[in-house]
């Protein structure tokens, strides 16, 4: 493997794997100006024992990404198997032997004016990147509710990863680490808890796991559904996907975030209110441990979950 220094990055752009400092769009683009595209967050983890990388749901993650395509009146060039493949290939060709982030996009392609979906080109892009921790995940995170309301399903789908409607995020992002936290909380429409800046929300009250319900204005996340398999498989825990008002926050004994660049997150505040003891709870800790078990191939049983790079 090169050193840094010396490497080439690959990325897929316009039907091949070119180094990445090729793979360049017109300022003409049409997804540039108006935001019309959709992408994924994957990520691969490194076993330095196997010596193996594992792309962590793979067919999961591009069957959404066929979904929020068909949202947005695009027409995929690519199944999801031969996304799949190319994504090894692509992290294969990369030669990463750490923890990887994979992002493919499909956006409105056509050099045009004119913010509509229909009879607009698209096309598919897929670049990598190492990455460990996005968040801190292991001092617990200072969160506020934010003062921007999470987008409603009327208004950008929230099932579409649609690109334009991150600016809503970005806005909850900036204003909760300007004011001194680590992440935003967004409230949905009616006022209830929706989900973090870019991340789904758990919340454990009385032994129960809790998460808002998809009617919240929530991404129909990978890793959501993940942790909810692991609980009912690992933990036999009773699980609640329903409305969460914005006080049962404060009271609840366990809170974390969860997705594909935070993994799990432990929260230890929210609006200058202490979660539980203040200390990453039982619930989240076993959770946490056995998701990662899971995504590093060292737990056999959920090996259906992972594609082999080499």
């Amino acid at each position: 493997m090169a050193s840094d220094d010396q490497r080439i990055d690959y990325a897929y752009f316009q039907g091949k794997i070119i180094p990445t400092n090729e793979a360049n769009i017109s300022i003409k683009t049409h997804a540039l100006q108006y935001g019309t595209g959709c992408f994924c967050g994957i990520r691969a983890y490194w076993n330095e024992k196997e010596n193996q990388l594992y792309a962590f749901r793979l067919k999961d993650h591009y069957k959404r990404f066929h979904d929020s395509a068909k949202i947005l009146m695009m027409k995929p060039k690519l199944s999801i198997e031969e996304l799949i493949e190319i994504t090894r290939k692509l992290l294969a060709k990369n030669e990463y032997r750490q923890n990887s982030y994979i992002r493919p996009i499909m956006y409105k392609s056509a050099l045009a004016l004119s913010p509509r979906l229909h009879d607009i080109e698209d096309d598919i892009a897929i670049y990598t990147l190492p990455m460990d921790d996005y968040l801190d995940i292991n001092n617990g995170l200072k969160c506020k509710v934010s003062s921007w309301i999470r987008i409603t399903e009327n208004m950008i789908p929230t099932r579409s990863k649609a690109t334009g409607g991150y600016i809503n995020s970005a806005l909850a992002k900036s204003e909760a680490i300007l004011n001194g936290y680590d992440e935003a909380i967004f409230l949905d429409h009616n006022g209830n808890i929706s989900e973090g800046s870019a991340e789904n929300i758990f919340i454990v009250r009385d032994g129960k796991l809790i998460t808002p319900s998809f009617t919240d204005s929530i991404l129909e996340g990978i890793t959501r559904r993940s942790i909810i398999e692991i609980a009912k498989n690992e933990m036999k825990i009773d699980i609640q996907e329903r409305t969460i008002g914005r006080s049962e926050l404060y009271i609840a004994d366990e809170a974390f975030f969860c997705g594909t660049g935070v993994q799990i997150a432990w929260i230890k505040e929210i609006d200058k209110r202490v979660i539980g003891k203040g200390e990453i709870g039982p619930i989240t800790k076993k959770i946490r441990e056995t998701y990662f078990n899971i995504v590093t191939g060292n737990n056999k049983s959920y090996k259906n979950w992972l594609t082999e790079v080499y």
